[in-house]
């Protein structure tokens, strides 16, 4: 079996995603100063599910140096199960490290490597497909495999963590909590508590969520550690408009990892919030240096649009568009993107094909997320009654977001349903008043024309 398999169109393909996002980025580089350091690499959303529990906190060097261990060993001993599941699972964090998913098939090959090396009893192989399946948004398959897994070896933690990302990605909210508490009584650690405690927040417990992580804090002794949980901590404080507590948190993970994407851009979020548009910009351009992924281009796109600088309103319509390149590589390599799109196109493009892509992701597993992408999709395109419907199943665990009280907010203008709008778009504004540059400043404007003003 070939180590490297070719992969020539989607390769070009991911070149010129990465080509674009550097280069744009680059581009304002030349305003802002010189190209910044280059920053560890880490999954740059720690909430994403079906990260390999024990190679989250690699850096992008140390990741890069064991898979060239890994391909070493593998040549001298192909027959070592164990060896390809633990490439398999580099390879995973490597396409999330990077924004580059062709190392996804790569992955997959490997794990069906493993498994006809060693076909019983490798719960190693079964977990890392579990991951694999997560990480292209295939949860009913991540769920089953991660099962199978369990079914071998009861006490796998990278197996149960990948069962609590399952359960919470298919909306199961319930089933995740059990999953959660189980794992936290059988195999307590980071990985558990961290997701222990996003299941809390779904549920609509922050201060839970908050405590789960504080104890996760004092816990950590590597450095890794102590920036994925710190970070987790400022994404929390973030989402709930804390951010004096936000910046401290990210603050200690950056001086335990500098350069620790998932603290860069959460900074960078924070520093948009507080109205310092140009340090947003810079920490957003570092983080999709490395890795161009929809989310983190669109939360640049939007920190150019609000610094308003020359030339700022072309760059954030080119990440825009990046978006696109990536989704198009995304697909190509079996990857579920259609709330990603659904989400940047209903703000920065095609309405029509956000609602198709929402549509179509909510058939596939009905959560809040999608839920409010949905409902969000449908007023863009003037379904209003229909997008209501779904902006309160968004609700219903108990899970306050501002971008979702927002969303649900401008759909009750639309209907004309007054004091509802004005209750949701002021708690929108209440719980995080900046939560997006964009989304921040419509609230704010629709606000005022209710007749609420701030």
């Amino acid at each position: 079996m070939a180590l490297r398999p070719p992969l020539p169109r989607t390769v070009r393909t991911a070149a010129v995603v990465c080509t674009l996002a550097v280069g744009l980025t680059a581009a304002s580089s030349v305003l802002s100063g010189p190209p910044a350091d280059r920053a560890d690499g880490a999954p740059v959303s720690l909430r994403a599910a079906g990260a390999p529990a024990a190679l989250q906190q690699v850096s992008a060097d140390g990741l890069a140096d064991r898979i060239s261990a890994l391909q070493k060993h593998l040549r001298a001993q192909p027959k070592d199960a164990s060896g390809w599941s633990g490439l398999g699972a580099a390879y995973i964090e490597q396409a999330r490290s990077t924004g580059d998913p062709t190392r996804y098939p790569q992955a997959e090959k490997t794990f069906a490597h493993s498994l006809a090396v060693q076909p019983r009893d490798n719960d190693e192989a079964l977990a890392g497909r579990a991951s694999l399946a997560a990480a292209r948004h295939d949860f009913t398959s991540a769920l089953r495999d991660a099962d199978k897994a369990l079914k071998v070896n009861s006490y796998s933690q990278a197996a149960m963590a990948v069962r609590i990302d399952a359960l919470v990605e298919l909306g199961r909210y319930k089933d995740a909590t059990a999953a959660a508490d189980h794992a936290d009584s059988v195999r307590p650690g980071i990985p558990v508590f961290t997701r222990l405690a996003y299941v809390m927040e779904l549920r609509g417990d922050p201060k839970g969520a908050r405590e789960v992580l504080e104890r996760a804090r004092e816990s950590a002794t590597s450095p890794s550690d102590i920036a994925y949980v710190s970070t987790s901590l400022g994404q929390l404080a973030f989402g709930q408009g804390r951010y004096d507590t936000a910046r401290r948190a990210l603050g200690t993970a950056l001086r335990a990892v500098p350069g620790y994407l998932p603290a860069l851009e959460y900074r960078g979020r924070t520093a948009a919030a507080e109205g310092h548009a140009g340090a947003a910009v810079r920490d957003l351009e570092k983080v999709v240096r490395r890795s161009p992924l929809p989310a983190q281009l669109a939360a640049l796109g939007e920190a150019y649009e609000a610094r308003g600088d020359a030339g700022d309103a072309k760059k954030a319509k080119q990440q825009y568009a990046v978006v696109d390149t990536w989704i198009t590589l995304a697909r190509a390599n079996g990857v579920a993107t259609d709330l990603d799109s659904a989400l940047v196109a209903a703000d920065h493009g095609d309405v029509k094909e956000a609602l198709k892509a929402a549509r179509a992701e909510w058939d596939r597993r009905q959560t809040v997320h999608t839920a409010d992408a949905l409902a969000w999709a449908l007023h863009r395109n003037g379904k209003d009654r229909e997008a209501l419907t779904a902006a309160e199943r968004a609700a219903e665990p108990g899970y306050r977001n501002a971008a979702f009280l927002y969303h649900r907010g401008m759909i009750e203008k639309s209907l004309g349903e007054e004091k509802a709008a004005r209750d949701h778009l002021a708690a929108a504004l209440d719980l995080n008043p900046g939560f997006s540059p964009t989304g921040a400043r419509d609230a704010k404007a629709a606000l005022k024309r209710l007749g609420g003003a701030r």
